[in-house]
C-alpha cells in the first residue's frame, strides 16, 4: 500500500514556504537530515516519535497530523510497531477518534486481539479508562464467539469503567457483565462479586445481593482452605484486592446488611457474631490481619447497637452515639439510621443531631480498606436528606421542605428511582407547607424526572 501523502505534502509546503533547507529543519525538529529526506520521498514510514518531532518543528500541536497518521499506520504494511505507540499517544492526548479509526481497520482480525488487549490493560492501569474501553470493546467484538477468559476480562473491565453516579446505568452494566463472572480467572472472581454487590445494594436489590454474598463466601472459603492445604492457589490471592479471608468476613457483613433491610434484626445479629471474631479459624497472625479483624470488630460492635436500636430499644441510642463518636468516618451512616429509627418510633434526637451536625454534609469516608463505595454513600445521603426532612416535618420546622428538595435533587443526580419516589411523595403530601420558591424548584426537578423516565423508555425500546 502506498503511503499517505498529506503529511509529506504539508511538510514540503512548510519547508518551501519558509525557505528552509533540510539541514535547518533538522535543527528545529531534531530529526536526522537523511531521515527527513527519506520521509519526504516516501521511502520509509513515519514513526510516531518522528511525527511528534515534525509537528514540533513546524510549530503545530502534537496531534496536528494524527488524523492523517491513521493511514500511515496501514501504509507499506500493517505494523503494530507503529500502531501501538500511536494508540498510546492518542490516549495521552485524548484523541479517541483516532483510536476508533485504527480499531475499525483492525476489526475482525483475531491476530491482533492479544496485542490490543495488552494495550487496553496498560491504558487501564494508567487510568486512561475511556481509551482502554475502546480497546476492550474491540477485543470483545472480535472474540464474542470464543467464550474465552480474555473476553470475560474485557467485560469485567468495561463493567468497572462504566460505573458512575447514575445508579440505573450502573445496574444495566452489572446485568450485562454478570454472566461473565464465572468465566474470569478465579483470582478475579471475588472482587467482581464485590463490585456487583455494591451495584445491587445501591438499588436495593436485596435478594440479588444475598445471592452474590453467598457465592462470595463459598468461593472465598474454597480458595482460603486450598491456600492453607497447598501452594497451588497462591496466585489467586495475588490477584485479589484484599487477603482471601477478608472476603469471607465481608460476605457475612453483607448478609447481615441484607437481613437488616428485611427487618430481621435477630438474623442480622447472627451474622454479626460471625464476622466479629475471626480468631477461631483465621490462620494469619500478622499486623495486616490484626488491623482487618479490628475493623470488622468495630463494625460488629456498631452494628449490634444499630440492630438493637432499629428493634426499638431507645435506651441504647445515646450509648450508640457515644460509641460511634470515637469513629468519625462512621458517624454519618450512624446518623442516617438514628433518624430512620426516630421517624419509626417517634423519638426526639435533636440533641444527637446537634452533637454531630458537622458530620451531615456529603463527604468521602474511609475505612481500613479505603474509601467507602461512593455510589452507596451518595444513595445513603439522598435517603438521609429525605429522612431528615421527614423528621423535621413531624416537628413543623421551616427547613423540612428544603431538605426533601435537596434529597430529590441528589436522587435525580444519581438516578435513584426509590429515593425519587420517596421525595416526590413526601413533597406532594406536605405541599401546603412549601413556599412559592420551593414549589418552583419542585416543578423544575419534576421535569428532570420526566426526562430521565423518557430516556429509560428509549433504552428499553432499543434493546427489546
Amino acid at each position: 500500500m502506498e503511503p499517505a501523502n498529506s503529511i509529506r505534502e504539508q511538510l514540503t509546503h512548510f519547508i518551501d514556504k519558509n525557505s528552509m533547507t533540510l539541514s535547518r529543519f533538522s535543527e528545529v525538529s531534531g530529526i536526522n537530515t537523511g531521515t527527513i529526506s527519506r520521509i519526504l520521498h516516501g521511502n520509509r514510514p513515519i514513526s510516531v516519535s518522528q511525527l511528534i518531532a515534525i509537528s514540533s518543528g513546524m510549530g503545530v500541536a502534537a496531534d496536528h497530523f494524527f488524523t492523517d497518521y491513521v493511514e500511515e499506520c496501514f501504509a507499506y504494511s500493517v505494523s503494530m510497531r507503529r500502531i501501538r505507540p500511536f494508540i498510546i499517544q492518542s490516549a495521552e492526548l485524548n484523541r479517541l477518534d483516532c483510536i476508533e479509526q485504527v480499531l475499525y481497520r483492525l476489526l475482525d482480525d483475531l491476530d491482533y486481539a492479544t496485542e490490543l488487549y495488552e494495550m487496553a490493560e496498560q491504558l487501564f492501569e494508567r487510568d486512561q479508562r475511556s481509551a482502554a474501553a475502546l480497546l476492550y470493546k474491540s477485543v470483545s467484538e472480535v472474540e464474542k464467539y470464543q467464550h474465552s477468559e480474555r473476553l470475560a476480562m474485557c467485560q469485567y473491565r468495561l463493567f468497572l469503567i462504566g460505573q458512575g453516579e447514575n445508579l440505573e446505568e450502573n445496574l444495566r452494566t452489572a446485568i450485562l457483565f454478570e454472566p461473565y463472572v464465572d468465566r474470569l480467572d478465579e483470582g478475579y472472581q471475588l472482587d467482581a462479586l464485590k463490585h456487583l454487590i455494591h451495584v445491587f445494594m445501591a438499588v436495593h436489590k436485596w435478594d440479588k445481593v444475598d445471592g452474590l454474598a453467598q457465592e462470595m463466601y463459598k468461593l472465598a472459603k474454597i480458595f482460603y482452605e486450598s491456600k492453607h492445604l497447598s501452594k497451588r492457589r497462591e496466585q489467586h490471592e495475588n490477584q485479589t484486592e484484599r487477603p482471601l479471608y477478608t472476603y469471607i468476613l465481608y460476605a457475612w457483613l453483607i448478609r447481615s446488611t441484607v437481613y437488616e433491610e428485611y427487618g430481621d434484626y435477630k438474623k442480622a445479629l447472627e451474622f454479626v457474631s460471625l464476622y466479629a471474631y475471626g480468631q477461631g479459624w483465621l490462620q494469619e497472625q500478622d499486623d495486616e490481619s490484626e488491623r482487618i479483624q479490628q475493623q470488622f470488630g468495630e463494625w460488629a460492635t456498631a452494628n449490634t447497637y444499630l440492630y438493637r436500636m432499629l428493634s426499638g430499644e431507645w435506651e441504647i441510642v445515646h450509648e450508640y452515639a457515644d460509641y460511634i463518636s470515637k469513629y468519625p468516618d462512621e458517624i454519618f451512616l450512624a446518623l442516617r439510621y438514628m433518624i430512620q429509627a426516630a421517624n419509626r418510633f417517634d423519638w426526639n434526637i435533636d440533641e444527637i443531631l446537634e452533637r454531630f451536625s458537622e458530620h451531615t454534609p456529603l463527604r468521602t469516608y474511609k475505612t481500613e480498606f479505603g474509601d467507602y463505595n461512593k455510589r452507596i454513600i451518595n444513595e445513603n445521603y439522598a435517603r438521609f436528606l429525605s429522612d431528615l426532612g421527614m423528621y423535621q416535618l413531624m416537628r413543623n420546622r421551616n427547613d423540612a421542605m428544603n431538605l426533601i428538595l435537596e434529597g430529590l435533587q441528589m436522587s435525580v443526580k444519581i438516578n435513584s428511582d426509590r429515593n425519587i419516589i420517596t421525595c416526590m411523595t413526601l413533597f406532594e403530601q406536605y405541599r401546603d407547607q412549601a413556599d412559592s420558591e420551593a414549589k418552583q424548584k419542585f416543578k423544575s426537578l419534576s421535569s428532570e424526572v420526566q426526562r430521565l423516565n423518557a430516556k429509560k423508555n428509549v433504552f428499553v425500546a432499543n434493546h427489546f
